[in-house]
């Protein structure tokens, strides 16, 4: 059973098409990852970062699945978020996930904005840190008045940023590798599979953006049947773009290079082939691909606070919009981006979207295996999906998290912060619902 009625007869038709999904996908998946990560994982897993991105790629295909045959059997507003209540109820597993869901979202939306904004200063404000954070803010603010708009204008900004950003990715990869020296990506020079392994956690963070698509179902005019597609789609099309740029930038600039440049590293690569326009290209392209990335992340926002306020498992005010117009859950996830892009250190800590969405992920899929029979999926297909997204993330807490004590330290922070969120709300609900009965049982009838 789905919360998303049918509409009526004459209805106007959903706002949203396949490609629009995708596309809502895509650009928050090649925002996310491309820009910043090539230099981070490069660090770990030298020049076979391409072969990081593809195994990565498998995983979400994997998960892909999983979201795809859940997508069609309950389309919701709620998206993953509504599957993982099939499994487990509206309990406290569900919602602690769900708030974790919702703070890895601002997460991810401060971290993309911040490195917009460096990208931005650096064109109009030489760098300044200052104007970094406040041209970092001003695209938050954009983007949340684009997606408080609705869902029409979110799909058709995010198609023209995403056309424009793929066509360039591609014209870059066609470009740099077939001026490459094939030297640079030598096997010989690979590190250990514990490495590249180690690696994919980071590179998955590229892919994080597919779970967005699954909130598109109260979008589209037949989600059983094109939400699939959009998954697959968004995801053949970002592991293509990956596989290919990581390719391109690997076979032009050493490893070493490459994690010097950190996130210029697409630029940097691009003059040898392009000169110095094709530098400016690549700049222009990250802006587009992280304002795309923003917009992106905040679109499941209204939809799934509203699902989540409606099934009790968010405070009511979550379902409830600010002069009619502007949901609060949207709201407040832009002023908590705000507030990390002020407050923290977001590029030392770009793992951790990684590592709560893998934990995020894992969760959807155990409670699949509660549903399987009636979603049709192939449990075999399922336990490879569960056992490869934990893995990394065993790979990747054994390795990165060992290393990187902060990331760890914050970790730690989320995990607690959605703990503390779903218990206090639950035990304020709890208290609620106990007076309402109270007042009912000793609210007799009236006298003759």
């Amino acid at each position: 059973m789905t919360d998303q009625p049918a509409p009526p007869t004459g209805a106007a038709k959903k706002p949203m098409t396949v490609l629009q999904a995708a596309f809502i996908g895509v650009g928050a998946m090649v925002g996310a990852g491309i820009f910043a990560l090539l230099g981070a994982a490069g660090a770990v897993a030298g020049s076979a970062v391409w072969l990081s991105f593809l195994i990565a790629g498998a995983i979400a295909a994997l998960q892909g699945y999983s979201f795809a045959k859940l997508g069609a059997a309950y389309p919701s507003s709620g998206g993953m978020l509504a599957y993982l209540a099939k499994g487990f109820g509206e309990g406290h597993v569900t919602g602690i996930v769900a708030w974790l869901f919702y703070i890895t979202g601002g997460i991810v939306a401060a971290m993309v904005a911040t490195s917009f904004g460096g990208y931005a200063s650096s064109v109009v404000a030489g760098g300044d840190p200052f104007w970094a954070t406040v041209l970092a803010i001003a695209l938050v603010l954009v983007m949340t008045l684009l997606n408080i708009i609705g869902a029409r204008a979110v799909a058709r900004v995010q198609s023209v940023i995403v056309n424009i950003v793929l066509g360039i990715l591609a014209l870059f990869a066609i470009v740099t590798i077939a001026n490459w020296d094939p030297a640079l990506l030598d096997p010989a020079g690979y590190p250990g599979v514990r490495e590249i392994i180690a690696s994919v956690a980071l590179t998955f963070f590229a892919f994080l953006g597919f779970g967005v698509i699954t909130f598109t179902a109260k979008d589209l005019k037949d989600p059983s049947r094109q939400l699939p597609r959009a998954m697959y789609i968004a995801l053949g099309i970002a592991t293509a773009v990956y596989v290919g740029v990581s390719l391109g930038v690997f076979g032009t600039l050493t490893a070493e290079e490459v994690v010097a440049y950190g996130s210029t590293a697409l630029a940097e690569a691009a003059r040898p082939t392009l000169g110095d326009a094709g530098y400016v290209l690549m700049v222009v392209t990250a802006l587009f691909s992280t304002a795309g990335a923003v917009n992106a992340s905040f679109y499941p926002a209204a939809g799934m606070t509203r699902h989540l306020a409606q099934v009790h498992q968010f405070p009511p005010v979550f379902g409830t919009q600010i002069a009619r117009r502007a949901p609060v859950g949207l709201v407040v996830l832009a002023l908590v981006t705000i507030l990390m892009i002020v407050l923290l250190d977001l590029n030392s800590i770009a793992s951790l979207g990684s590592a709560v969405a893998l934990l995020v992920f894992s969760a959807v899929t155990v409670s699949h295996f509660r549903t399987y029979r009636e979603t049709g999926a192939s449990l075999v297909v399922l336990i490879i999906a569960l056992i490869a997204t934990l893995g990394t993330f065993v790979v990747f807490a054994s390795t990165t998290l060992v290393s990187e004590p902060k990331t760890a330290i914050a970790l730690m922070v989320v995990l607690l912060a959605a703990l503390l969120l779903d218990l206090v709300w639950k035990r304020v609900r709890g208290g609620r619902e106990a007076r309402e009965r109270e007042l009912r049982s000793t609210d007799g009838p009236s006298p003759a």
